[in-house]
């Protein structure tokens, strides 16, 4: 397929700011793929579309506070230092992107704050990247509290066009987030409450953990028409023995597995054995998902209203089908839903 075919008119108002007040009472938008149909109902009411022995594969990745603000040394100019990924724990080495990037050369040095936090850019990478050395004395220990308390909630700012606020700490962060590791949530999972889990838990819903550290890569503008040319960014993943247990034995039992965003999604599709059920693996994966493709593992998913020609909307596409998922958000925008992270949820089964 084309890029141009993922193009849509999305009105800024429907771009969501905040969150709802209550997780659980945004907007859900239920598509039915064998017979088109689609429903408009509150998110809480997902309990009514599974029973005893389905599966939901939830992604527990944790936030971590990625965006620092920091000054170059000498003139003392605030650089904006997002944290992508841990390059080298021993020597606190760091894939970073800065901001402005014009004024950081390899060799600046930045300050953060009135802390003791040092560091030195090592290497460009990117024409906003670079590779960056915290200069820490101190136990790891200290080390990573500092950075949470030097740093601020990464909401993406590229859509949400707010300063970060303080109730962003615990609403961009799922409730059943555990390993830390992700600059961006796994948007999905943020509808979901302890009273929903709770409830399918006492209808004999499983919700079973796959981990994949959110990458900015997830938010990067496919820029080339033909999608078989586009290259995502890879992810570190980990699809633990006890959930291939619990997914493979659903499968077997013809029971509904419900993919808990995109991100589980592409976990678990890059994550299959040759008789297409699923294996225990921890790797990196680059996998791009656009239709048309074949899904082996999960025949259900909860996703987000995503932006414009994204790889978030080009995966919901390929799953629900390119026509439906058309009409759904045509309809989304004419009943005003909310889009992008804290916005509204489709269930697609």
């Amino acid at each position: 397929m084309k890029l141009s075919e993922f193009k849509f008119d999305l009105p800024e108002a429907l771009v969501a700011q905040h969150p709802t007040k209550n997780r659980d009472e945004s907007r859900l938008m239920v598509l039915h793929r064998s017979t088109g149909k689609i429903e408009h109902r509150v998110f809480k009411d997902i309990i009514e579309y599974f029973e005893d022995g389905d599966v939901m594969v939830v992604n527990d990745t944790k936030v971590f506070p990625a965006r620092l603000y920091g000054n170059k040394e000498k003139t003392g100019a605030q650089i904006e230092v997002f944290l992508l990924r841990e390059l080298n724990k021993e020597i606190h080495l760091w894939d970073v992107l800065v901001d402005p990037a014009r004024k950081i050369r390899v060799g600046n040095k930045l300050y953060f704050g009135e802390s003791d936090m040092v560091a030195e850019v090592i290497d460009n990478t990117t024409s906003r990247g670079r590779t960056i050395k915290f200069l820490f004395d101190g136990s790891d220990e200290e080390f990573y509290k500092a950075l949470h308390d030097l740093g601020e909630t990464p909401i993406p700012k590229e859509f949400i066009s707010r300063e970060t606020e303080a109730a962003d700490k615990e609403r961009y962060q799922t409730i059943y987030a555990k390993n830390t590791g992700a600059v961006a949530a796994p948007s999905a999972g943020l509808h979901f409450t302890r009273e929903v889990m709770k409830r399918l838990e006492i209808k004999g819903v499983d919700m079973t953990p796959v981990t994949l550290h959110v990458g900015l890569g997830t938010f990067r503008p496919v820029d080339v028409e033909d999608l078989t040319k586009h290259k995502m960014d890879s992810e570190n993943f980990v699809v633990p023995a006890a959930t291939a247990t619990i997914v493979n034995r659903a499968l077997d039992n013809k029971k509904r597995v419900c993919a808990i965003g995109t991100t589980s999604m592409r976990a678990m599709e890059s994550s299959v054995s040759a008789n297409s059920r699923l294996k225990a693996t921890e790797g990196w994966t680059d996998r791009f998902i656009f239709p048309p493709y074949e899904f082996k593992i999960a025949n259900c998913l909860l996703t987000n209203f995503h932006t414009p020609e994204s790889t978030l909307m080009m995966m919901s596409a390929a799953f629900a089908g390119y026509d439906l998922l058309s009409e759904a958000y045509k309809l989304a925008i004419k009943e005003k839903y909310r889009f992008f992270s804290y916005g509204d949820a489709m269930l697609i089964l």
